[in-house]
């Protein structure tokens, strides 16, 4: 198989993504094995500049237009989802990082292509102690997606006073990123699950780290913002959930794929036709694919719409509502169609050896991020029906 990629320059993110696709289709298993991404595929993804396609132009990245960086998620999930979760992972963190940093110090973090950033979920067990010049960080977290091939990783905290009250900031109770680089601290590898093996999700400790105030931004608060293009007015969550969605889509796509060549050489042992033949695999294929296609139409819809309005200025909570509805849909619509192409497939699915097995490992897997929850939906319902909504992730 030739897996050489065209240079960077001559090609859309898009297009180096589809690129990319025969070596991560040659490296997925070894990935799931490894349970990280292979050597290959990091200096693969950063020869085509693949870790700063949010980063702000101001800094040497890419700045896309949000539908374009969606497309290129899902290009690059197609061919292997952890690969996907990790671009989509890092770009979000450190061009939302980096869009609140003062430039000096964003430039100095993540002016290489090679860098990256991750990091783990928020939780209420950490400390960062308000001192002189920053703050001390004391936490665990886990869900460092992609920890094991980044320069640096970051965590969530709520900031505290020294005498242990919560420190205020923009007329609330001040809430931190903060970045540092991966050898400060000290990380587990108990990254052992279903599905998204590559992803190297570890757990990470730091113990009263300094950080100084330059690198922790509060991504999301307006009043320390410095970047003023489309993607950083939309904000962090709506992105995380736009290039997840896109990941779902992508590995869901590969599986129906994959079903309907199953499906055009295979008989069932159940009939004495071939499976193409049979009226229901024609119906279940075809209302598959339409539950596919509709739900990726709607998603850059939703996320042409709210790009859009960021750069008009008129990008307000409605908007929000539906491109936060638009992506929990579309995840858990995929998920339903690779559930379906993987029982489709019979005893072929369950074999190590052919293509279902990993991907329907990590659609399962993917399946569970907070980002499908039907609480989103429950939400968006709130809103819809005018209903108070004390808790809005968006």
């Amino acid at each position: 198989m030739d897996t050489r990629v065209q240079s960077a320059p001559t090609l859309s993110a898009p297009e180096r993504a589809r690129a990319l696709q025969p070596l991560l289709d040659q490296h997925g298993a070894e990935m799931d094995r490894r349970r990280e991404l292979t050597p290959e595929v990091v200096a693969a993804l950063i020869d085509q500049d693949m870790l700063r396609l949010l980063l702000p132009r101001s800094l040497g990245g890419h700045e896309l237009p949000l539908l374009e960086f969606c497309k290129t998620v899902e290009a690059i999930a197609w061919a292997d989802a952890s690969v996907g979760w990790f671009v989509n992972q890092s770009n979000v963190s450190s061009a939302t990082s980096a869009a609140a940093m003062p430039r000096e110090t964003a430039a100095a973090i993540f002016g290489d292509p090679g860098v990256g950033l991750a990091w783990g979920a928020r939780h209420g067990n950490s400390k960062a102690i308000r001192v002189e010049g920053g703050y001390r960080l004391s936490g665990t977290w886990s869900f460092a997606s992609g920890g094991r091939h980044t320069t640096w990783m970051g965590a969530h905290s709520a900031v505290q006073n020294p005498d242990g009250t919560p420190h205020q900031r923009h007329g609330r109770p001040d809430d931190r990123s903060f970045v540092f680089k991966r050898t400060d601290a000290a990380i587990v590898d108990d990254w052992f699950v279903l599905g998204l093996r590559g992803t190297g999700s570890d757990t990470y400790t730091v113990e009263n780290l300094f950080i100084p105030d330059a690198q922790a931004p509060a991504r999301d608060a307006l009043p320390e913002r410095r970047e003023t293009g489309p993607i950083y007015t939309i904000m962090s969550t709506l992105l995380y959930a736009s290039g997840f969605c896109s990941v779902t889509l992508g590995l869901a796509r590969r599986m129906l794929e994959t079903y309907i060549d199953l499906a055009r050489g295979k008989h069932s042992r159940a009939s004495i036709n071939a499976m193409s033949a049979n009226n229901a695999i024609q119906r279940e294929i075809a209302l598959l694919e339409a539950r596919l296609s509709a739900a990726r139409v709607y998603l850059h819809a939703e996320v042409r719409e709210v790009y859009d309005a960021a750069a008009n200025g008129t990008l307000d909570v409605d908007s929000r509502m539906r491109l936060r509805l638009a992506t929990t849909h579309g995840m858990n619509e995929a998920t339903d169609v690779s559930i379906a192409a993987y029982r489709a497939a019979g005893t072929t699915a369950i074999l190590e050896s052919a293509p279902f097995e990993r991907r329907f490992r990590d659609a399962m897997s993917a399946s569970q991020h907070l980002q499908a929850m039907m609480g989103h939906v429950e939400m968006v319902g709130r809103h819809i029906l005018g209903v108070e909504n004390k808790l809005q992730n968006l």
